[in-house]
Parts: structure tokens; C-alpha cells; sequence
């Protein structure tokens, strides 16, 4: 997991990802996830608290590498309120 939001620039490194999901501020499916290695599919739905803000992402896709915010966009669908444009 913390791969794929490494991946999809939802922070700007994987550390943080690691911390991000360590603290318990991501969720799959509605469930809690403290685990960074924990796999994630396509179609599963993260929500993320970050930065006073909650993200909720749907999961598209993934990538072996690292992309420009462009390529990272296609990863994710963005879901609810929070929509960013």
C-alpha cells in the first residue's frame, strides 16, 4: 500500500507513505489499515487523512515506476466531497 501511494503522489515519499499508514490514518474498504505492505486491488477504495483534508481515492490501476503527477492521476479515481481538480 504504501507503494502505490508513493506511486499515485498522494505524498512525496515513501517513508511518509509508511508513516501515513502506520499512524492509522488510511483506510481500505472502510477498514483501518496499519500495515504498509498491505496488499490493495483495483477497485478497492482508500480514504485518507491528510494534511486537515480526507481524500478518498478508488483504486485504478498501478505502475512499476514512479510517473510525473500526469501518469500518477491515472491511478486513482478521486471520490466524494474533496474532489480536487
Amino acid at each position: 500500500m504504501d507503494k502505490w501511494l508513493w506511486h499515485a503522489r498522494v505524498v512525496k515519499a515513501r517513508t511518509s507513505a509508511a508513516e501515513l499508514v502506520e499512524s492509522g490514518h488510511v483506510r481500505v474498504n472502510g477498514v483501518r489499515e496499519t500495515s504498509p505492505g498491505h496488499a490493495i486491488k483495483a477497485g478497492d477504495v482508500l480514504t485518507i487523512a491528510l494534511d486537515r483534508t480526507v481524500r478518498v481515492l478508488k483504486v485504478i490501476a498501478f505502475t512499476e515506476r514512479r510517473g510525473d503527477a500526469a501518469s500518477a492521476r491515472v491511478l486513482y479515481e478521486e471520490l466524494g466531497e474533496g474532489k480536487r481538480n
